[in-house]
C-alpha cells in the first residue's frame, strides 16, 4: 500500500523537478537563439546600407542616420544630422524672412502641389487632394521642418531667431477642419496622425483626442472586413504613427495603456497583417510594441519571421512587393526591418545640435 506520507524529495519529485527546470532552460535557450537570428538578420540588411549609404540622396541619408542613431547613440551618424540641421535652419530662415510677404505662404503651396510627386496611385491622390486646401501645403512642410529642428534642439539657438513668427504663422492655420476630415483622413492617416502630434509639441495646439475621434469614426471597430486594401493599408498606417509620433520618432517610450486600443487591434488582426500588409507596415506595427516596451508579445516574433523571409538572399535587403531590390527605394522598408530586427531596447533622443555651431 503506498505511504501517503511519504517525504516529497523522494525520486518522482527530483526527476519532475529536473524534467521542468530542463524544460525551462530549453525554453529560454529557444527564445535566445531565435532574437540571436533575427538580430543577425538586422544587422547583414544594415551592412549593405551601411555601405550604400554615401550614394543615397541626402533625404535618404538623413532617414536611415536619424533612425539609427535613435536606436543605437552612435557618434557616425551626427555627420549626416549636421549637414541636415544646416539645410533647416536655411530653409526655415527663408521661410520666415519668406512670411513678411503675405502671398509667399500660398504661393509656395501652389510650387509644392506642383512639385508632388505622381508615380503612384497614392501620391497622385493625395496630390490632388492637398491641392483642395490652399496654404495647407506649405503649413505642412513648415511644421515637419520646425518639428526636425527642435528635435535637434536648435529652436532656441540664435540660428533659429525670428522663428516665432513661424510659429504665430502656424497657429493661425484651420488645422482641425484639415485633419478631422474624412477625405484627408483616407488617404493621409499617418501623415495627420504625424501633424497632430507635431502641432502639441511645437505648443501651437493640442488637437490629438479631436483627430483620434475622427480616426476612430473613420474606421470604427469591426470594420476591417469591407475595407479595401489601400483602405486597411492606411487604417494600419494611421495607427502605428499615432504611436511612432508619440515616441518623437523613437526618442522616447510611449505608455502601453495611452495606446491600448491600437496595439490589441494589431494583436486580434496580426494574421491579416501578415497576409497582407507590406513589409513597411509590418514593421511599424512591431515598432510600436517595441516603443511600448512589448517585445516579448508574440505578434513581434512573427513580424520578425516574416521581416527575415523576405530579405532576397543575393540582394541582402527586403525587395519592394513588385520584386525591385533598388537600394535608394527600398530605404524606408529596410532602415525599418533593421531596426525591427535589431531592437537594442535603449533610445537615444536628438543627436542634439545646439552646441555645434551651425
Amino acid at each position: 500500500m503506498k505511504n501517503r506520507y511519504a517525504c516529497p524529495h523522494s525520486p518522482p519529485f527530483w526527476c519532475g523537478l529536473l524534467f521542468f527546470l530542463l524544460l525551462a532552460g530549453c525554453a529560454v535557450s529557444t527564445a535566445e537563439l531565435e532574437r540571436e537570428r533575427h538580430r543577425e538578420a538586422g544587422l547583414a540588411i544594415q551592412s549593405v546600407y551601411e555601405a550604400a549609404l554615401p550614394e543615397l540622396s541626402m533625404s535618404k541619408q538623413r532617414h536611415y542616420a536619424q533612425r539609427l542613431y535613435r536606436i543605437t547613440g552612435e557618434p557616425r551618424y551626427r555627420e549626416i544630422a549636421h549637414a541636415h540641421g544646416r539645410r533647416l535652419v536655411l530653409q526655415i530662415s527663408d521661410d520666415i524672412e519668406g512670411l513678411a510677404d503675405p502671398s509667399h505662404a500660398a504661393a509656395r503651396s501652389r510650387q509644392i502641389v506642383e512639385d508632388y510627386p505622381q508615380r503612384t496611385a497614392k501620391q497622385r491622390a493625395r496630390k490632388a487632394m492637398l491641392a483642395e486646401w490652399g496654404e495647407i501645403p506649405f503649413a505642412r512642410q513648415l511644421l515637419f521642418r520646425l518639428v526636425q529642428a527642435d528635435y535637434y534642439g536648435l529652436l532656441d539657438t540664435s540660428a533659429m531667431d525670428g522663428h516665432e513668427r513661424a510659429l504665430d504663422y502656424l497657429a493661425g492655420v484651420a488645422w482641425e477642419q484639415f485633419l478631422t476630415d474624412a477625405d484627408v483622413m483616407g488617404i493621409y492617416a499617418a501623415q495627420v496622425a504625424n501633424q497632430v502630434h507635431f502641432l502639441h509639441q511645437l505648443g501651437i495646439a493640442d488637437l490629438r483626442e479631436e483627430v483620434v475621434a475622427a480616426f476612430r469614426r473613420q474606421y470604427p471597430d469591426g470594420s476591417v472586413a469591407g475595407l479595401s486594401e489601400a483602405e486597411y493599408h492606411n487604417k494600419l498606417y494611421g495607427m502605428t504613427h499615432f504611436v511612432i509620433a508619440s515616441s518623437r520618432y523613437y526618442q522616447r517610450w510611449v505608455d502601453p495603456q495611452d495606446y491600448a486600443w491600437i496595439l490589441e487591434s494589431f494583436a486580434e488582426d496580426i494574421d491579416r497583417i501578415l497576409a497582407s500588409a507590406t513589409e513597411d507596415i509590418q514593421a511599424e506595427v512591431a515598432l510600436s510594441f517595441l516603443l511600448a516596451g512589448r517585445e516579448a508579445h508574440p505578434a513581434v516574433g512573427r513580424i520578425r519571421d516574416s521581416l527575415v523571409a523576405a530579405v532576397d538572399p543575393q540582394a541582402g535587403i527586403i525587395p519592394s512587393t513588385k520584386g525591385s531590390t533598388d537600394v535608394e527605394r527600398g530605404e524606408h522598408r529596410n532602415v525599418l526591418a533593421i531596426m525591427t530586427l535589431r531592437w537594442p531596447g535603449r533610445l537615444y533622443p536628438g543627436p542634439d545640435l545646439s552646441v555645434m555651431g551651425l
